[in-house]
């Protein structure tokens, strides 16, 4: 017989924002995570974080560099014709597959929140507070609903949030592999249609993860034609995919990836991580925004009236505004200058004679140490 089917907060999505509410909110709130898929388990995501968030993360009880992370601080891009620009990482950051981060997380969070393998299929508002219902047919009540359920999501659909109903022209595809690849760097190498990045994590594996677009994609019939005939145009990715020995069977890959505005509270949910916005790759710094997030949202819960829905929202809301959306703006339109072979040629001409420009737009897109 199904217990403790009332709680005070429900979290929809073990990513590590969710992951990260779970822990923070469970130490005084009843508090319920649902996640579709067991851990551990490998996700389409890059695998460098920034060091803004790691004084956080270790002040929470989980610390990547004693679990083996690759401190980072060192950034290579290149264009698609392989012109390279190498410069420091500001505040560098460390590598760690989201495997071992979210299942660290995860042991973590099971100390404080109730944990559920479970889809969550709908989530309705009425009377102040949620129903929410399972793929299996179990029902919840919570009197706040956190979303956490990443890039995209059922419960999307559900909530028939805007940029859900919008096609997206982006794919991304992630495998790890064995390589000498040094360990202190991430790179971001561009080719026709896309990017990928590259960058060491704690089992001496090389995460490569590529965002590209359908038209570019759709010339090809396979995952290593596509490696072969486009990625490899740039002659760093030509020599990676060349000699580097592939570690999963197949690599793991996500559709329809949306870069529209999302909003921070909709249908009384609060967003966080993917789900409230999703950053362009510069240094994979949604990882850190993720993590950010959970814990912004965590303590506007500690710090203000549980029973004030209103004044929980408006809060979030501001505070979400201003830590973040000047990040995705910069993002978008870094991407978009990327995405243009003569505006990329001319960026890295205007960057070799002034050598202080690429830190500086790599800052924008990160935030100062949390803690």
């Amino acid at each position: 017989m199904q217990q403790n089917t009332t709680f005070d907060i429900l979290i929809i999505g073990g990513g590590l924002g969710g992951l990260i509410a779970a822990i923070v909110l469970g130490k005084k709130y009843k508090v319920l995570l649902l996640e579709k898929d067991a851990y551990p388990r490998h996700r389409v995501c890059g695998e460098y974080i920034s060091n803004e968030v790691l004084p956080y993360l270790q002040s929470i009880g989980i610390d990547p560099i004693a679990q083996g992370a690759k401190k980072i601080d060192r950034f290579e891009i290149s264009t698609h014709q392989g012109k390279l620009i190498k410069t420091a990482l500001p505040l560098g950051g460390f590598g760690m597959s989201r495997y071992e981060l979210d299942n660290l997380l995860y042991k973590k969070a099971a100390e404080f929140a109730e944990i559920v393998i479970e889809t969550c299929t709908q989530v309705d508002f009425k009377d102040n507070s949620f129903a929410i219902t399972t793929k299996e047919n179990l029902h919840y009540k919570a009197t706040y609903v956190i979303g956490a359920f990443g890039k995209r999501s059922n419960v999307d659909k559900y909530l028939h949030r805007n940029f859900i109903q919008k096609k997206s022209p982006w794919l991304a595809v992630k495998a790890h592999y064995e390589h000498p690849f040094e360990d202190d760097v991430v790179a971001l190498h561009n080719f026709k249609g896309g990017y990928c990045g590259l960058s060491k994590i704690e089992n001496n594996a090389v995460n490569a993860c590529y965002l590209t677009t359908y038209h570019s994609f759709k010339k090809v019939k396979s995952i290593a034609e596509f490696q072969q005939k486009v990625l490899s145009a740039n002659p760093f990715l030509a020599k990676f995919f060349q000699n580097a020995n592939p570690l999963f069977e197949e690599p793991l890959t996500i559709s329809q990836i949306s870069f529209e505005d999302k909003q921070p509270v909709e249908n009384h949910i609060f967003m966080i991580g993917d789900a409230a916005g999703l950053i362009h790759p510069l240094c994979g710094n949604g990882m850190a925004m993720a993590i950010h997030s959970g814990k912004l949202l965590s303590e506007i819960f500690l710090q203000n009236d549980f029973n004030n829905r209103t004044i929980l929202e408006e809060k979030y809301t501001k505070i979400w505004s201003e830590t973040f959306l000047k990040r995705l703006h910069t993002g978008r339109r870094v991407q978009g200058l990327l995405l243009q072979p003569s505006l990329t040629k001319a960026f890295f001409n205007i960057s070799k004679m002034v050598p202080s420009l690429l830190p500086k737009i790599i800052a924008k897109t990160h935030g100062d140490i949390v803690i």
